[in-house]
């Protein structure tokens, strides 16, 4: 076909336009591309005209037609506020009724679906926000077609109302039966099997519209047994599997629709895994829709689905021994990239999921059922598949299996020797995962046998792959292994590294192979890393090697292992610390930034950018203000990766279809056939990055200042990008940090910054959706108002804050709510609470950096705040009230403490919100309330004034009631016990007026020492100073026969390092020790009675206090 092109001013004419459009079909790209520009110079009302004219023609070619239809849905979807609101009201109702007309018409069917998209296009543009559908010819349209006897009719309709399930808009509920009646006659319509898909898809599009809508969900659940077997019959026939896709999209989102045909979903499940006649891609998508209720439904699993999970979980076990023998795999060089397609890794991802929503109890007694039989097996694909489940479902049953560990672990370490490779792989990895999921018990209790049985896997020289594996493996196991534990072995593994680091070298030297060797080199960055200063005796056996790896592995193949050397000689570095290895750390950052020096050259996806990025950091960690010099050459590239911006795309369900399977990308719905979808290659890289951005800010603080504008201009827009959780909490977490750094600068920069800074940080909180993030959004603006101090907010902002906490209050007692209601869910069970349970300690951290917020505008405000605090005051009432969980009381009175504390006597007008909860709550049976209650008192004693000297006598029965309490000493009672004797001190010091002191001092001085809160041992330790200096009786006692009761008190309170050495009340304390020095006698009989550690840390801190204040 000859193509001729024509120019923009041509293209007005409608015959020179449809010959512009056969450039888009031309096979020849530069045809292509020049009839795409052209285009693009069409002005969007003419496009539109001639994209019409052509589409509704049926003269015109199907190859024109075809590309006329897809650019007119993609002008509409695009640009239709320009070009079609402008039309006058009768030309926009003749293209409407021309476009009916046209696809009625149609006898192609592939354009007549072209032409449905158009139409739905439009129509979804013709509902206004208020939902009055602008196109009522339509409506009219979709009924006449859902009930015409014509079967495309028929078509037409119910694909229009997959498109647009909302075309109704505010008049769905006049239509809501004929709704019903046309989606349940079509699948019932046994004459066409097409009717049927159809209204599967257009059943499944509306219940996803009215997914938060249960009474909708309910009133169309009756169409589900149709659905379904329209859904099996698909399955069988092996034609389309969009349907099964439905069905994962309701599962989804939609679980509770699914109710009453769950056990029919599941035996449908037990029945086509097994069937060999079914296609594999149609097994994956229904373990799919199974394992996505299970998450998104688990108790309705649970407990409607009970019967079938033993024959389900057996045929998934099953699945994961579908294996390929595969001749030279424990001798390839290359590490496997996983088939995600294949059988084995969807089954075993498929059992993880399943475990982690059903949960041990449900899914792990059938797993056993099934497991030591396979592991009896003679097949190899059998006892792989029994030990990749183990490492599979650790997670998911972690409860159950930590009480079995000493079996499971005992049958798996046996496999670490099993004659085939594979299952030896499968071994290692086992204990990997389990040595992850159940650290650090697993160490304690099993570590005689991983260990060694670990490094015998790690001499298996013949099998590289397993040798390698075996390494990763005591990776998991040492990095989070108790030191002392590590410590008995490391001569042993450090033998065995230092043998494979050099045997491997040799051979990538001679043959080129490095896969065991970039293994190596990660195993011993993590021994070193748990090792810290043991490793200082080895390192001089390791550095040389490593270093000449970083100096010489040049070539694009060796970039890993250059990279994970990097990293490996970093930790090291930070393991021995600076006094060992800053001999070789300007020779590392020379080497690194050799690396760096061609940076222009180094692909964005080249493995040594992240490994270079974190190295930095880690040498900058070791070197403090002498990393420095090295910001100019570093900032660069950090910068770089920090500001990469990923590709994103906005694709319809057809587009999808071209990139589904690119494991690049991920997609989530947004709606009626729109799927947004970001590139993810580069954003663990990115976040790196920002945290590498916030440990420099930390480290260097003003060294960091020439930089602070330019990370705060990149850190605060990360505040809202919500394509990683991680970059968001290192902006976060960088802002204070940066102030720290600006404050060199001097206060008008720093006040431009933080004006910068806030508008964003108060629009994030607001609106960030993760609340793990959340809190340290808040957590931030809490540490900046800390730095700035009063006057850092403006009277607009202040009450914006207070609005933004406000709906945040408000959030958390209707979640509150919520769960409340689940609890009466017919699906309610055990599993469901502890999942309630994992909610609730989400929304009570989210409380706590609420209260560390009111504490920091407390602090910088002081009664200044009231104002504000009192638009608040309803919210922080109600945590008080006695029906509230104890969380909820414990940072309500957190809160009223510091309206306490930094409000001083004017706290008075708040009494009758907080007076009777704080002295109520002293005896809660929560510690955290006692303690929270406690300090109130003491706050109460210290800043509240003669007003509250009664209220204070009132306390101190109460307190002294928590502080004799039998078990006041324990563990878990210790901080609101001490807390306690904190507040009877602040109260006998500061507002005694009421109290008889002589009375309470005798008790006061049993109690002591205090050395848990070191935050309030200062006040007791020098209340008991002010005492001995007025040479108070009842404390030194007759004949001063206490002074050895006081010493061991001091001595007990330096050995427990209750105050810190360089302290006020600590200097007080050593004072008069020394006073008591100058009488030998007396003092030797004090320190005869002290125990051999109290006598060491008296001595330790007498000779460190007399070396501080010696001259030098």
């Amino acid at each position: 076909m000859s193509v001729v092109l024509v120019p923009a001013k041509m293209a007005d004419d409608q015959e020179n336009f449809q010959q512009l459009l056969t450039g888009f079909l031309s096979a020849d790209n530069s045809i292509r591309q020049q009839a795409e520009n052209t285009y693009d110079q069409v002005a969007s009302e003419t496009k539109f005209r001639y994209l019409l004219t052509i589409v509704v023609n049926q003269a015109a070619s199907e190859d024109v037609r075809t590309i006329a239809a897809v650019l007119l849905r993609r002008l509409l979807s695009t640009s239709f506020d320009e070009i079609f609101p402008p039309l006058p009201a009768e030309t926009r109702e003749e293209v409407g009724t021309r476009l009916l007309a046209s696809v009625q018409q149609e006898t192609d069917a592939s354009l007549r679906k072209k032409l449905c998209d158009i139409i739905g296009e439009l129509a979804h543009n013709l509902i206004d926000d208020e939902g009055t559908n602008m196109w009522p010819g339509l409506l009219q349209f979709l009924f006449e077609s859902a009930s015409s006897p014509s079967i495309s009719d028929k078509e037409i309709a119910l694909t229009l109302f997959s498109l647009v399930p909302g075309v109704f808009g505010n008049q769905q509920q006049h239509y809501l039966m004929m709704i019903k009646a046309m989606l349940t006659s079509s699948l019932a319509e046994t004459s066409s099997p097409t009717v049927r898909t159809l209204a599967v898809r257009a059943t499944a599009a509306f219940i996803l519209l009215h997914d938060n809508e249960p009474h909708i969900q309910k009133d169309f659940a009756d169409l589900l047994p149709q659905f379904l077997q329209v859904i099996a019959e698909s399955i069988r026939e092996g034609d389309d599997d969009a349907l099964l896709k439905c069905l994962v999209d309701l599962a989804e989102s939609c679980p509770k629709f699914l109710r009453p045909q769950v056990e029919a979903i599941l035996q449908l499940a037990t029945e086509i895994l097994p069937d060999s006649a079914v296609g594999d891609g149609w097994k994956h998508l229904l373990l799919e829709v199974v394992v996505t209720l299970a998450e998104t439904a688990p108790a309705m699993v649970r407990k409607a689905g009970a019967k079938y999970m033993s024959t389900l979980i057996s045929q998934m076990l099953n699945m994961m021994t579908d294996l390929e023998d595969e001749e030279d795999w424990s001798v390839s060089d290359e590490q496997a990239e996983e088939d995600n397609d294949s059988n084995s890794v969807v089954a075993e991802s498929s059992l993880d999921r399943l475990a982690c929503g059903l949960g041990g109890k449900t899914v792990l007694p059938h797993i056993n059922a099934t497991l030591s039989q396979m592991l009896q097996s003679h097949s190899w694909k059998d006892r792989h598949a029994a030990l990749m489940a183990i490492s599979a479902v650790g997670e998911g049953c972690h409860k159950q299996m930590e009480a079995m560990l000493p079996q499971i672990v005992g049958a798996v370490i046996k496999f670490l020797e099993d004659p085939y490779p594979r299952v030896r792989y499968a071994a290692c990895n086992a204990i990997g995962q389990m040595a992850t999921d159940f650290a650090p018990v697993f160490q304690k209790k099993f570590h005689e046998m991983v260990v060694p049985g670990l490094l015998l896997v790690m001499d298996d020289y013949s099998s590289p792959r397993v040798q390698a594996h075996a390494g990763a493996a005591l990776v998991n196991f040492s990095e989070v292994c108790p030191k002392n534990i590590l410590a008995k072995y490391l001569p042993t593994i450090i033998e065995k590294l230092e043998s494979i680091l050099a045997a491997k070298f040799k051979e990538l030297m001679e043959c080129g192979t490095k896969l065991v060797l970039e293994q190596v080199v990660t195993t011993i960055a993590s021994v070193a890393d748990t090792a810290e200063e043991k490793f200082v005796e080895y390192y001089d056996r390791f550095i040389p090697c490593l270093m000449y790896i970083i100096e010489n592995a040049n070539c694009p193949e060796l970039r890993l292992l250059r990279g994970k050397t990097i990293e490996c000689v970093s930790l090291i570095g930070l393991a021995v610390g600076a006094d060992k290895f800053l001999v070789d750390a300007g020779r590392m950052m020379d080497l690194l930034l050799k690396a760096q020096t061609n940076q222009e050259d180094m692909a964005d996806d080249d493995p040594q950018v992240s490994y270079l990025i974190s190295a930095w950091a880690r040498v900058c960690k070791i070197m403090g203000k002498g990393f420095e010099p090295y910001l100019p050459v570093v900032m660069g590239p950090v910068l770089k990766t920090a500001s990469l911006k990923p590709e994103v795309a906005l694709l319809d369900n057809e587009d999808m279809t071209a990139v589904e399977g690119d494991e690049d990308w991920q997609f989530v719905s947004i709606g009626e056939q729109q799927n947004f979808g970001i590139r993810t290659a580069g954003l663990e890289e990115k976040a790196t990055a920002c945290q590498m951005l916030v440990c420099y800010a930390r480290e260097l603080k003003e060294g960091f200042a020439d930089y602070t504008e330019q990370v705060v201009k990149l850190m605060v827009p990360m505040l809202k990008f919500y394509f990683h959780d991680g970059v968001r909490t290192a902006a976060a977490e960088s802002l204070p940090f940066l102030l720290e750094c600006a404050k060199i600068k001097g206060p008008q920069y720093l006040m431009d910054m933080w004006q910068y800074m806030c508008p964003e940080l108060l629009k994030a909180i607001e609106t960030e959706p993760e609340s793990e993030v959340l809190s340290e959004h808040m957590y931030a603006m809490a540490k900046c108002i800390e730095i700035l101090g009063m006057g850092c907010l403006t009277k607009e902002q202040v009450t914006e804050l207070i609005r933004i906490l406000d709906k945040s209050l408000k959030e958390h007692f209707e979640r509150s709510v919520r769960r409340q209601m689940q609890r009466k869910d017919e699906d309610y069970d055990e599993d469901v609470e502890e999942h309630l349970l994992d909610e609730d300690d989400e929304d009570v951290y989210v409380l706590s950096k609420i209260a560390d917020l009111m504490h920091s505008l407390f602090a910088a405000y002081g009664t200044f705040f009231f104002q504000f605090f009192d638009v608040l005051l309803p919210q922080f009432v109600k945590l008080l009230a006695p029906t509230r969980p104890w969380p909820d009381h414990q940072w309500g009175l957190c809160i009223f403490d510091d309206v306490i504390e930094y409000g001083g006597p004017a706290c008075e007008k708040y009494t009758e919100h907080f007076l009777q909860p704080l002295l109520g709550f002293v005896t809660d049976k929560q510690g955290e309330v006692r303690q929270a209650a406690a300090y109130g008192c003491g706050v109460l004693g210290q800043f509240g004034g003669p007003a509250f000297a009664t209220v204070c006598a009132q306390a101190i029965p109460l307190l002294v009631q928590v502080i004799e309490s039998p078990d006041a000493r324990s563990e878990v009672n210790l901080n609101p016990t001490e807390n306690a004797i904190a507040a009877v001190t602040k109260i006998l010091k500061y507002n005694n007026s009421a109290v008889d002191v002589d009375k309470v001092i005798p008790m006061w001085l049993s109690w002591l020492p205090v050395w848990e809160d070191t935050d309030e041992a200062p006040h007791v330790y020098g209340y008991l100073c002010d005492l001995i200096d007025n040479n108070n009786p009842l404390v030194l006692g007759p004949n001063n026969s206490n002074l050895p009761k006081l010493v061991a008190i001091f001595a007990e309170a330096f050995k427990r390092e209750a105050v810190e050495k360089d302290s006020e009340v600590t200097e007080r304390m050593l004072n008069m020790v020394r006073q008591l020095q100058a009488n030998p006698e007396m003092f030797q009989a004090c320190v005869s009675q002290l125990t051999q550690e109290q006598k060491v840390a008296l001595h330790g801190y007498l000779t460190s206090d007399s070396a501080a204040s010696s001259p030098t």
